[in-house]
């Protein structure tokens, strides 16, 4: 910079004292004319000072570089001046930067900067000295310049070859605001930098303007657009970008089919990506081993492995070597659809052909099988792949530490640990998170706090998933004041929270019904900058809901809207499940055009929160049209399907429900507790007692757990039929499975034995019930007291008194209740 500051310096010297002699230019004055010895010799001496007056040898230097540069281009030798530019910027011996070198440049000689700026922009361009390209470029724009289309169109391809997309949208914005018509090449660099940066729309606007300003378009253009909607999963519009293409005469490349191909496999299309290979095949366009790899991994994921098999042998016939990408492909899609002999045949077909298993394709069938927990198996393969040559990496152990900590066998995962440390692997992050995850979801949370311990002791810094981990741990244990003091930790050591912290803490509060304070940990990640997404959203939506808070979910909802946050299906779920709660049953039903609408059609959940509120409702015809309107849609039932319908339809006669119970069989729906409960109470309803032991020995035989409200079904029917003999023996068999009667039964035994008129009987469940520290309702006891008094049993009466008396129950009896029991 004082080089700078002294050239600039003498210069102005030179500009406050002109020489007195000064030299007239003609206005038909070419930079490229040779000048006259006598005309250089007086530009020469207005510039280069005495020798006399130089301040320092390298003044000089740079003046005579300044100087060889303007005659080279006064003389119109355009190579020898750009190489001369590119020796000094390269040398940065006598210019510090290329602006460094235009400014001194433009300062001895103003009629030649342009000249000078586009030549140096080329050379900056050409060294990929992409920030300096643009600071002359900048100053260029400040003198109301352009540099020509070849260097703009050279520094755009810098520009995305090292991925400053949005630089590059910028330039080129600029270069068609300054009136220039940028060309096909220009076009497609920017066409690829929106989408680079997942703008696919902007990328379709730029190919708008193309056919608008009648700029020819490519194959390349239309590869990059379609590989960007085919990223975005719309291969829709992908194939019709496709089809505008053929229309336009463009042939499509390998590229472009292979694009295709993989985006129809990747939303399960497998048989519209074969439609397109076969396209491919009428265009003679070459197939490579893209092609069969991108086939071969949507044949995998749809499990149709047979058709795999064939492709990998069409394969070899078309003289394509399958690697190892292939192989961890097939891998992979023989673990997923659990054909382990499969996967391990396939390692030894590789093995046998001399393929090398590379660590990436090792990690994906190692991976697979740990996945499922066969981590020995997998321990085994790795032990074969390391005598083969492989070297494991963290990587690999990583895979076999979170296989032994899904299995469960924590100490087998720490062993592992101690084997990777004993290789001279060192554990990190992803290894210990592994075993924290693991401690957190067994709820040993001492262990938890030693492994993070550990982890610091040797030197692993925790990451934002460590801590998502730890706060979702702690959440659903509902400590919530260690999540926030873990908050608190993730501050002090400059660890951001992610959407992923807030989400497992406000999940873990909604699912306690912590509500307001869901809320205050959503106001604050707003104010930390992390912007909640639907998820979140959907959580504390739900989670109001759960707690009949639907005035608080609403305004979520309303709060999500606002913020441009597109609701999902499992939002609209919420809200129809949470309207249905509270009886508002019309509204529910007029989320359903909204749900359509947001592009989502209404699935199971949907349609069962609406059956139980009408049923809740006793609305049953509501019930079956809803139910008919599901099926219709191809909508399943589930067995929650059936736990509103067939209660709600028992008012309506046992043929219905034994109607909707056999549908249900032949939808191959195993009936659960709360489907035979419902059965058996309708039958015992209506003194069906036969066919409701019928359900209830079936529904022991299947396993099905019983519970008390099986038990008051059946005590029930018995009560219907009078046969109160049966009752002591149904209950006794009862207690002998370990289902002992709660306060509910009781009160329903004594009010069926007093409807019988046994009050004698009725007492005796009483006196059970007191025994068993259970009180019976205030009605209860009241109808049991006037039915012994009606016996003359008053003895027992004055008991009841007393033992409601020493229960603080007396203000359950009035005064002349108490006073009609004499004294014993």
């Amino acid at each position: 910079m004082a080089k700078r500051v002294r050239f600039l310096y003498r210069v102005s010297l030179i500009a406050t004292n002109p020489p007195k002699n000064p030299i007239s230019f003609h206005a038909s004055f070419s930079f490229s004319s040779v000048p006259t010895p006598q005309l250089e010799q007086t530009q020469q001496n207005e510039i280069l000072p005495n020798s006399s007056n130089t301040s320092s040898g390298e003044d000089q230097e740079r003046y005579e570089q300044v100087d060889k540069l303007r005659v080279l281009l006064q003389q119109g030798s355009k190579e020898a001046a750009y190489t001369f530019i590119k020796s000094l910027i390269l040398s940065k011996s006598s210019f510090f930067t290329p602006s460094d070198l235009l400014s001194c440049f433009s300062s001895c000689f103003p009629p030649l900067r342009f000249n000078l700026s586009n030549m140096l922009f080329s050379v900056c361009c050409e060294l990929k000295m992409l920030g300096e390209a643009t600071e002359v470029y900048d100053l260029m724009r400040r003198d109301g310049k352009l540099p020509s289309l070849a260097s703009l169109s050279m520094l755009l391809n810098s520009l995305v070859d090292s991925k400053q997309f949005g630089k590059v949208l910028v330039l080129f914005t600029d270069i068609v605001e300054s009136g220039f018509r940028p060309d096909t090449a220009m076009y497609g660099k920017a066409v690829q930098a929106a989408v680079k940066l997942g703008d696919v729309k902007r990328g379709m606007e730029l190919l708008d303007s193309m056919k608008k300003r009648g700029v020819r378009t490519n194959v390349f253009v239309y590869n990059v657009l379609i590989g960007g909607l085919c990223k975005e999963k719309r291969i829709r519009d992908a194939q019709k970008l496709f089809d505008e293409m053929r229309r336009r005469n463009l042939v499509g490349s390998t590229v472009t089919y292979n694009t295709l191909i993989d985006g129809y496999c990747k939303v399960g299309e497998v048989d519209a990506a074969f439609k397109m290979r076969e396209r491919m095949k009428e265009e003679n366009v070459a197939m490579n081993l893209v092609t069969f790899n991108s086939l071969l991994s949507g044949l995998c994921k749809m499990k149709r492995m047979e058709e795999a098999r064939e492709m990998l042998k069409e394969m070899e016939v078309n003289g394509l070597v399958p690697d190892g990408f292939t192989y961890s492909i097939f891998f992979d899609g023989l673990l997923k659809s659990a054909d382990w002999n499969g996967a391990m045949d396939l390692y030894e077909l590789a093995s046998g052909k001399g393929i090398k298993i590379d660590n990436y394709t090792g990690s994906i069938l190692l991976n697979g099988l740990c996945r499922e927990g066969k981590v020995e198996n997998a321990e085994e393969i790795l032990k074969r792949l390391t005598q083969n040559g492989l070297v494991p990496d963290e990587v690999i152990y990583n895979t076999i530490v979170k296989g032994y900590c899904r299995k469960g066998d924590i100490n087998k995962a720490i062993t592992t640990i101690e084997q990777m440390e004993s290789l001279g692997l060192k554990p990190n992050c992803i290894t210990f998170n592994s075993l924290i995850d693991k401690f957190c979801e067994m709820q040993k949370m001492n262990e938890v706090e030693e492994w993070v311990k550990k982890m610091a002791e040797k030197g692993v810094a925790p990451r934002v998933e460590t801590f998502n981990i730890l706060i979702n741990g702690y959440g659903k244990l509902c400590t919530f004041d260690r999540c926030f003091q873990i908050l608190e930790e993730m501050e002090e050591i400059g660890v951001k929270p992610n959407v992923v912290t807030f989400g497992s803490l406000i999940n873990c509060l909604c699912k306690d019904g912590k509500i307001l304070e869901a809320e205050i940990v959503l106001r604050d990640m707003i104010g930390r900058g992390v912007l909640p997404n639907a998820q979140i959203y959907n959580m504390i939506i739900d989670g109001s809901c759960a707690v009949g808070k639907l005035k608080d979910a609403l305004r979520f909802f309303d709060e999500m809207l606002r913020s441009e946050i597109g609701p999902t299906l499992v939002t609209y779920n919420a809200l129809i499940n949470g309207l249905c709660k509270k009886g508002r049953l019309m509204e529910a039903e007029d989320l359903l055009p909204q749900i359509t609408r947001s592009g989502y059609s209404p699935d199971v959940i949907t349609y069962n929160s609406l059956i139980s509120g009408y049923a809740n409702a006793g609305n049953a015809p509501k019930c079956l049209e809803l139910y008919e309107l599901m099926k219709k849609l191809g909508i399943k039932p589930t067995v929650n399907t059936f736990h509103p319908l067939i209660n709600g339809c028992s008012k309506e006669g046992i043929e219905l429900v034994e109607t909707l119970f056999t549908e249900m069989l032949q939808l191959n729906l195993a009936p659960d507790r709360v489907v035979y409960n419902t059965m058996i109470h309708s039958h015992a309803e209506i003194g069906s007692l036969q066919k409701a032991y019928e359900l209830y020995h079936e529904m022991v035989d299947k396993g099905v757990q019983t519970d008390n409200m099986t038990l008051h079904c059946l005590i029930l029917g018995h009560l219907r039929q009078g046969e109160l003999s049966e009752i002591k023996d149904l209950v006794d068999s009862m207690k002998a499975k370990g289902l002992a009667p709660k306060a509910d039964t009781y009160n329903i035994l004594i009010k069926g034995y007093c409807d019988q008129k046994d009050f004698g009987g009725a007492y005796v469940w009483y006196r059970e019930m007191m025994e068993n520290n259970f009180l019976p309702s205030v009605s209860i006891c009241k109808e049991l007291i006037a039915g012994l008094k009606q016996e003359g049993k008053l003895k027992e009466v004055l008991v009841i008194c007393s033992e409601m008396n020493v229960k603080g129950m007396e203000d359950w009896f009035s005064n002349e209740e108490l006073s009609a029991v004499p004294t014993m």
